[in-house]
C-alpha cells in the first residue's frame, strides 16, 4: 500500500457496517489505513445490536488485503465511546482519524414527536459525535496530529419535514466540528463535515408520502460509495490545511457549503420599540429573509 493516501494511518468508522460508514472503512482500508469498524449492529430506530455488519465489512477489507478490526460498542454513551478509541489503540496501537457517521432516524412530524424520539436520536446522532471526538481529543493533542470528519445533513444545513430531531442533532454536528477545529487547531488537529448524499437504510426509513415523493426518487439513485473518496481525501495529510469546512458529497458532485454570516443589517440612534421593529427593522430585512426551503427545494438539479 505504499503510496496510498493514508499509508501508515489507523482510522475509527463509526456505523461503519453498511452503507456510507462502510463505503469509507473499505476504501480507506485500500489507501493504506488500519481501520477499526464500529457499529453497534443497532436498528435505523437505534434498538438492538447485532455484531454481523461490523463483521461484514471487516471481513470485506481483510478479503481484499486490507487491516481491519471489529469494535460492537454503543457511542450514544460516555464510557463505551470512551472504549471503543480504546478499541483502536488495543488493536493497532495508536490512532489518527476519527469518522463520525453513526446515525439513527425517527423521523416524526414536529407536534407528534415524543421526549424519547427527540432524546434518542440526539443521543447518537450529536452526543455520541463528541463523546468519540472528546476520547480521541488527547491522543490527537499528544501526538501533535489529528483529523475528524463527521457527517451532518442537508437536513440540518437546510431543512426537511418531520426531521427536528434529526436537523437539531445534525446542525450541531456542524458547530461542533467548527469549535473543535477551533479549539485544536493549535495542536495540529483539523476537523471537517460532510453532508452525505446517499440513499441507505437510515433514508429508507423516510416516509413514502407524497411530501417526500420527489425526495425518495432522487435519493434511490444515489450510491454511498460516492461519498467515500472525499472522505478519505480529508483525512490525508495532504488535505492538512482543511478545517472547519461543510462538504457536500453528491454523486460525482462535490458541494462547499457557506456558513452562517450577516447578511444584511439596520440600526437607529433613538434605540427600538416593538413597533419601530415592526415598521422599520423587518421591512428593512425582509427581502433577505430565507425562504423556508427543504432541502429538495435548494438541490434541484439531477445528481450526475
Amino acid at each position: 500500500m505504499s503510496g496510498a493516501v493514508l499509508d501508515g494511518k489507523v482510522v475509527i468508522v463509526t456505523g461503519a457496517g453498511g452503507g456510507v460508514g462502510a463505503e469509507i472503512a473499505k476504501l480507506a482500508a485500500r489507501e493504506g489505513a488500519s481501520v477499526l469498524v464500529n457499529d453497534l449492529g443497532g436498528s435505523s430506530w437505534g434498538e438492538g445490536a447485532d455484531a454481523s455488519p461490523a463483521d461484514s465489512t471487516v471481513e470485506a477489507i481483510r478479503a481484499a488485503g486490507g487491516k481491519a478490526a471489529p469494535s460492537y460498542r454503543s457511542i450514544a454513551e460516555w464510557d463505551s465511546a470512551h472504549a471503543v478509541v480504546q478499541d483502536a489503540l488495543d488493536a493497532f496501537g495508536r490512532v489518527d482519524a476519527v469518522v463520525n457517521n453513526a446515525g439513527i432516524l425517527r423521523d416524526v412530524i414536529f407536534h407528534k414527536m415524543t421526549r424519547e424520539d427527540w432524546d434518542t436520536v440526539l443521543k447518537v446522532n450529536l452526543d455520541g459525535y463528541f463523546y468519540v471526538s472528546r476520547a480521541a481529543a488527547d491522543h490527537f493533542k499528544a501526538q501533535g496530529s489529528g483529523a475528524f470528519v463527521h457527517m451532518t445533513s442537508t437536513s440540518g444545513l437546510i431543512g426537511n419535514l418531520a426531521q427536528a430531531n434529526y436537523s437539531a442533532a445534525k446542525l450541531g454536528v456542524a458547530g461542533l466540528s467548527k469549535s473543535i477545529a477551533l479549539d485544536m487547531k493549535r495542536f495540529g488537529v483539523r476537523s471537517n463535515c460532510i453532508a452525505p448524499f446517499a440513499f441507505t437504510r437510515m433514508v429508507a426509513t423516510i416516509p413514502d408520502t407524497e411530501a417526500n415523493k420527489d425526495r425518495l426518487e432522487v435519493a434511490r439513485r444515489l450510491t454511498p460509495d460516492k461519498v467515500a473518496p472525499l472522505a478519505v481525501a480529508l483525512l490525508s495529510d495532504a488535505a492538512g490545511d482543511v478545517s472547519g469546512q461543510i462538504f457536500g458529497a453528491r454523486m460525482n458532485e462535490m458541494i462547499l457549503f457557506n456558513q452562517h454570516r450577516p447578511v444584511r443589517s439596520t440600526q437607529t440612534s433613538d434605540g427600538w420599540t416593538p413597533q419601530s421593529v415592526i415598521d422599520k427593522a423587518l421591512p428593512a430585512m425582509r427581502a433577505a429573509f430565507a425562504p423556508l426551503d427543504i432541502s429538495s427545494s435548494v438541490f434541484t438539479w439531477d445528481p450526475y
